[in-house]
């Protein structure tokens, strides 16, 4: 007989999203409000959140039914701002984590690169703060604040989902990626320790890593060079957000005792990160 476990349904679970505005985060906002969950969005951007949350409630709806969804203005660089927005978001969806109860799902989504393709020595030192700056402490400190304000900590159970990027894994053959490597190299890390240091609860600590996905994410990498964003695109039929945010849905689904542990979502064409078949999109092209 297989041992009871917690629901494996998102209808009804509390989940909080960094970087939900726009790109990846945003799709996976849409695709968990078509699932029925209860939806913390959190970044930088007031106006863009309102136009998520909008658009999520009206995806819950489609599908039947009625969710929750707060909107949390912060800029994860700023730990006591990320504290706040935890909390308050964990009042709105009436999470008690007083008494044991605690966000279900954290998406530590929210992240950038910038610079590229100038090499490191090249790049301004403020653009590399503002990479390591959030891509690392940012990174930490969402986790951290759900694993206290958000509850996980004391309830010892719950999900945390690092959106990493299979750079975290490969060397990049492009220039201008040694910050942005070394920081989702560091996730990876981290990741694995934290998965290590919550032994003796039921947290679970997922990675889930993208490869090439056509957002503005690739067209910010490159200074929104139409040139250069067109030429790094050119014949590999990139992911979209929403192949992501499918990847997203499926693997925090498992049953309690089972841990997707890592997923890489990247576009068949992506071989490895050195080796790209630029064929594909005309081999595969509809007639």
């Amino acid at each position: 007989m297989a041992p009871q476990t917690a629901s494996t349904s998102l209808k009804g679970r509390n989940v909080l999203i960094t970087g939900a505005s726009m790109g990846i985060g945003k799709a996976i906002a849409i695709a968990y409000a078509a699932e029925g969950a209860n939806l913390a969005l959190l970044a930088r951007s007031t106006d863009k959140l309102e136009a998520v949350a909008k658009e999520v409630r009206d995806t819950a709806s489609s599908h039947g039914h009625k969710i929750t969804v707060t909107v949390q203005t912060a800029d994860v660089r700023e730990s006591s701002s990320i504290k706040e927005a935890v909390s308050t978001a964990a009042l709105h969806l009436s999470i008690d984590v007083g008494i044991g109860h605690s966000f279900d799902i954290l998406i530590n989504n929210a992240g950038l690169a910038l610079s590229a393709p100038s090499p490191f020595w090249q790049q301004s030192i403020e653009d590399i703060a503002t990479m390591t700056q959030t891509n690392l402490f940012g990174f930490m400190a969402v986790a951290h604040a759900m694993l206290n304000e958000g509850g996980m900590a004391n309830a010892k159970r719950g999900t945390i989902v690092n959106v990493t990027s299979t750079t975290g894994l490969e060397v990049p053959p492009f220039p201008g990626e040694a910050v942005y490597h070394a920081s989702k190299a560091f996730q990876e890390a981290f990741g694995n320790v934290l998965r290590n240091e919550t032994v003796g609860t039921n947290i679970r600590i997922l990675t889930l890593r993208p490869g090439v996905v056509q957002t503005h994410f690739h067209e910010q990498r490159v200074g929104y060079d139409q040139g250069q964003y067109d030429g790094f695109m050119d014949g590999i039929e990139a992911l979209v957000a929403e192949d992501v945010a499918k990847a997203a849905v499926w693997m925090v689904q498992s049953e309690e005792r089972v841990s997707i542990r890592a997923v890489d979502v990247i576009p068949s064409s992506q071989r490895t990160l050195q080796v790209f078949d630029r064929e594909w999109e005309r081999r595969n092209k509809s007639v």
